[in-house]
C-alpha cells in the first residue's frame, strides 16, 4: 500500500502536538527527542529505548525473586559506550535526564547500538530518599508527549545521559 486512505482519514480526525504529522504516505519523521535535535544531544547524548524483557509481562511478575535471578533489570549498553563513561558489567549507573534519574546495574553488550541504551519496560518505580527511582521505571526518564498515531508512551524516542556511581 502506497497511500492509505485510512490514514489520511485519522490524520483529518486526530489531534496533534505541535510538529506531530501523520503521512498517508510513507515518509520520514524525525523523533521528537533524537539525532536531528543537536541542541538535546549535547545535553543528553544517548538514545534510550523501552524492551519487553522475558523476565516479567509489562509490570506483572517483576516482583518474582526466580523471575528477577533468571532475567534481571539491567540497562543494556553497547561497549563502546562503556568503555567511554567508564562502566564495567555489573556496575551501577545513573541514567538520567530532565525528567528524572533512575539507576540500574549495567549489562555491557554488543546486541545494543552505540549511542543507544535499553531498558526493560514494566519495572516498578521504587525511589530512594534522595527521589531517585532505584527500581529502574522507564516512566521517569520518558516524555508525556504522546506517539503520533497511537497516543502512547514514547518510550523509544527519549535521549539521556549515563555516569557510574
Amino acid at each position: 500500500e502506497i497511500y492509505s486512505s485510512a490514514l489520511a482519514e485519522l490524520a483529518k480526525k486526530l489531534t496533534f502536538a505541535e510538529g506531530d504529522t501523520l503521512s498517508p504516505i510513507p515518509a520520514y519523521a524525525a523523533a521528537i527527542e533524537g539525532i536531528e535535535d543537536h541542541q538535546a544531544l549535547a545535553k543528553y547524548p544517548l538514545q534510550m529505548i523501552g524492551f519487553h524483557t522475558k523476565g516479567h509481562v509489562h509490570s506483572t511478575y517483576p516482583n518474582v525473586a526466580q523471575l528477577q535471578e533468571a532475567a534481571p533489570d539491567e540497562v543494556w549498553i553497547n561497549p563502546i559506550d562503556a568503555q567511554r563513561y567508564n562502566i564495567k558489567q555489573g556496575n551501577k549507573i545513573e541514567i538520567y535526564n530532565d525528567r528524572g534519574k533512575i539507576h540500574m546495574p549495567a549489562k555491557i553488550t554488543q546486541r545494543i547500538l552505540p549511542g543507544v541504551v535499553a531498558i526493560p519496560e514494566g519495572v516498578w518505580s521504587k525511589k530512594d530518599e534522595q527521589g531517585i527511582d532505584i527500581g529502574g521505571c522507564i516512566n521517569r526518564l520518558t516524555s508525556l508527549r504522546p506517539t503520533v498515531l497511537a497516543k502512547a508512551n514514547p518510550q523509544h524516542t527519549n535521549l539521556v545521559a549515563i555516569k557510574a556511581i
